[in-house]
């Protein structure tokens, strides 16, 4: 069996990035009235800055994640996993593997944003230690942000 592996992004990952994302999120367009923030992000850039990690099963990328640096926490910018691979955990290992990123890094704290109408990404996130801290518009978009104390 072909377990799954997370490792750094390069630029010939980039077109397979941008698929999965456009797949990943494309559903979700006519529920907000126009394309998620993830679908217009330049991911050829956040690849040079290092911020994008790829989760590689059967030889091929199934899932994306952005992880981005601040002073105080690690945000979880993006997850994301092809249509086609969803429902056998690889999102999950994708969440843990930025929660030990986190760690691994030196914070104590991962936080996250969603669009208000991702109800079912709440869910999950709430089912796995995140709590909401508050909601608001930005970037254009209505935010559900949240965070997730981390035990070292």
């Amino acid at each position: 069996m072909d377990e799954p592996h997370i490792r750094a992004a390069t630029v010939a990952d980039v077109p397979a990035i941008a698929e999965i994302v456009d797949h990943a999120y494309r559903h979700y367009i006519a529920r907000m009235g126009k394309p998620p923030g993830p679908m217009l992000d330049d991911y050829a850039a956040r690849v040079l800055e290092g911020a994008v990690s790829v989760l590689e099963k059967g030889g091929a990328i199934a899932g994306i994640i952005v992880l981005l640096p601040t002073t105080n926490y690690l945000l979880l910018d993006n997850v994301a996993v092809s249509p086609a691979r969803q429902g056998v955990g690889l999102g999950r290992r994708l969440l843990a593997f930025a929660e030990a990123e986190a760690l691994r890094r030196g914070y104590c704290e991962i936080r996250l944003y969603t669009h208000q109408t991702m109800v079912e990404n709440q869910r999950l996130y709430a089912s796995i230690g995140y709590e909401e801290t508050g909601r608001g518009t930005e970037a254009g978009y209505d935010r559900v942000f949240m965070r997730k104390q981390l035990r070292r």
